[in-house]
């Protein structure tokens, strides 16, 4: 398994540009000796060569079925037959994290004849009925692209079969080996979906990564009353406090979690039903966040009283979050200055320097829904209820909340263009507020049934601190940068390895080249020109990072802006920055 494919046995760890972050995090945890359901990975080599043919390569079916048979091997189960069936999860896994954007397929392997051997093995005919469903409801709408609506356990396989044929006009594939082929090439076309090129746009993530695939063994969260899943954070993604924080759902599979379909319950009641699995999850955080440097994202589920790991990956943070954690870390001794530094972005200061709401003006204003506080910060705009509709409105320039039952990656161009996003079911670890996270964009969660969607047409205040949505466009202040203590130490450390100095506005001298009154200053494909001779200088194209990063390459020694903090960030990104003897750039043009 060499030339497509590999082992995530936790003898090598190769680099995460061919095998994913996910398929790097799996055999990161395996190699430290956590209980890890063993996986292979497809390669992103695999994954270009696809792209170009929009065919498998040669060899790698054969591949595929060696690593199937290696599993089998590591299980003592057996792929698509009894008496132990063998059953995966096929998942997406960019080099760089990609949140909800790609697809995935769990219970890969059920058929009648393995869902009767299931039933048997485990004596729970309904855990492998319903394990069945779910395979069904996936297969659909990953793989064939069809809503076949809502799947019933009271139905047969033959019924949910012609479901979907009902729904799409294609058969579903008999053969198990037939159907682990068509959701691998759905992975592979996933990273070309209309959501994720957004995504990777929105981020500045290369085209041409690809995705990874990984094919690990099923292990059950819906096993009953024993069993369950969830996410935790080694710290708070919200506002970054140090305390473990995450969601956890009984007898469920992560697809519940993470697709805000279902409103999970704080970790802390896994405590109560699952003290042990709870204990090692806890102890198994604690020490992913030491050998990673950095706050982990873990997926986890619990099969009839133990512990397996899915994933683990740096935490998407609020800024808030991104602000105390990287300082607690410097503190802690965790972490160093340039890393201090890389932890938190331009956009992210940006943000917390965003206007919000006076001290005790909620006290006064009309509630009209409250849900979990997933994301931070002020939005004010127009309900709409329609991520297309969002989008729309928004090029139009008007200030928008998408209010949805739940959002999926379908939603992503909506939640782009929102002010802030508000959904009637999920918690603070569901697509919408992961997302909205890693957007920076205030997000309220699992307001209720009804809630939010029936305020369209309103113009709300979304407070995504609080998890309060209120009525009407409230009045917001300015914060002050010198306030926060976090940006004051950050700022201080920023000062000195900006390759540039930042000057108030107030203090430019006379010298300085003001671009808000040159015809053309705020273009920045004209400033390498304007800026040429240009010491000091501001306005116009510099208050965007890419006009900063061509500010550093022409040799400006001093900006003119405020706030300091993000023009300093946004001056070591574009400059070389050394640690460890590596050199992280950022040029003009990511």
């Amino acid at each position: 398994m060499t030339r497509w494919t590999m082992k995530l046995d936790g003898a090598d760890l190769p680099d995460k540009a061919l095998i994913g972050g996910k398929g790097w995090s799996v055999a990161r945890m395996a190699s430290l000796g956590l209980t890890v359901p063993p996986a292979f990975v497809i390669t992103t080599k695999a994954c270009a060569a696809y792209q170009d043919g929009k065919t498998f390569p040669d060899g790698l079916q054969a591949e595929i079925a060696e690593g199937i048979s290696w599993l089998e091997e590591e299980t003592g189960r057996t792929y698509g037959a009894g008496p132990s069936p063998l059953l995966v999860s096929v998942r997406s896994g960019a080099a760089i994290s990609m949140p909800g954007m790609m697809d995935t397929v769990l219970n890969m392997g059920i058929t009648p004849v393995t869902e009767t051997a299931l039933a048997t093995e485990c004596d729970d005919p309904g855990f492998a009925r319903d394990t069945h469903r779910r395979f069904h409801e996936l297969y659909a709408h990953i793989v064939l692209k069809t809503d076949a609506g809502n799947l019933s356990n009271d139905d047969t396989a033959e019924d949910w079969a012609a479901a979907i044929r009902g729904a799409s006009g294609s058969e579903l594939p008999a053969d198990p080996v037939e159907r682990l082929h068509a959701a691998v090439r759905a992975v592979f076309e996933s990273w070309d979906s209309r959501r994720a090129k957004r995504y990777r746009k929105h981020h500045g993530i290369p085209d041409d990564l690809g995705t990874a695939v990984v094919v690990q063994a099923m292990v059950f969260g819906n096993m009953g009353s024993t069993s369950g899943t969830g996410v935790m954070f080694s710290r708070n993604p919200v506002d970054g406090d140090p305390a473990p924080y995450g969601e956890f759902l009984a007898n469920a599979q992560g697809e519940d979690v993470v697709s805000g379909k279902f409103t999970p319950r704080p970790l802390d009641t896994m405590k109560d039903v699952l003290p042990d699995a709870h204990a090692q999850l806890l102890k198994a955080a604690r020490r992913l966040e030491i050998e990673n440097g950095d706050v982990q994202d873990i997926e986890f589920t619990v099969q009839d009283g133990t512990l397996y790991l899915l994933q683990s990956r740096a935490a998407k943070r609020a800024p808030e979050a991104a602000l105390k954690i990287a300082c607690d870390m410097l503190d802690e001794g965790a972490i160093d200055e340039v890393t201090a530094l890389s932890r938190i972005t331009p956009d992210q200061v940006r943000s917390l320097l965003a206007p919000r709401l006076p001290e005790r003006a909620t006290e006064t204003a009309e509630v009209l829904a409250r849900g979990e506080a997933a994301s931070p910060g002020i939005g004010i705009g127009l309900v709409v209820t329609d991520s297309d509709d969002a989008e729309r409105s928004a090029n139009n320039g008007a200030a928008v909340i998408l209010a949805r039952e739940t959002t999926s990656p379908d939603d992503l161009h909506g939640m782009i263009a929102a002010m802030a996003v508000i959904t009637e079911r999920g918690g603070s670890t569901s697509h919408a507020a992961v997302v909205s996270r890693a957007l920076g964009v205030p997000c309220v969660t699992g307001c209720g049934d009804g809630s939010v969607t029936a305020l369209k047409g309103q113009t709300v205040t979304v407070d995504g601190a609080n998890g309060l949505i209120l009525k009407g466009a409230l009045p917001v202040q300015e914060p002050d940068e010198t306030a926060l203590a976090g940006l004051v130490k950050l700022t201080r450390i920023a000062e000195r390895m900006s390759p540039v100095k930042v000057i108030l506005p107030e203090n430019a001298p006379s010298n300085a080249l003001d671009l808000n009154r040159i015809d053309g200053g705020s273009e920045i494909q004209r400033l390498p020109d304007l800026l040429k001779g240009a010491q000091i200088a501001g306005g116009g194209a510099l208050s965007d990072d890419k006009g900063i990063a061509i500010a550093v390459q022409a040799g400006v020694t001093a900006i003119v802006g405020r706030p300091r903090l993000p023009i300093l960030l946004a001056a070591i990104r574009a400059g070389a920055v050394t640690e460890d003897r590596e050199t992280v750039a950022v040029s003009a043009t990511d």
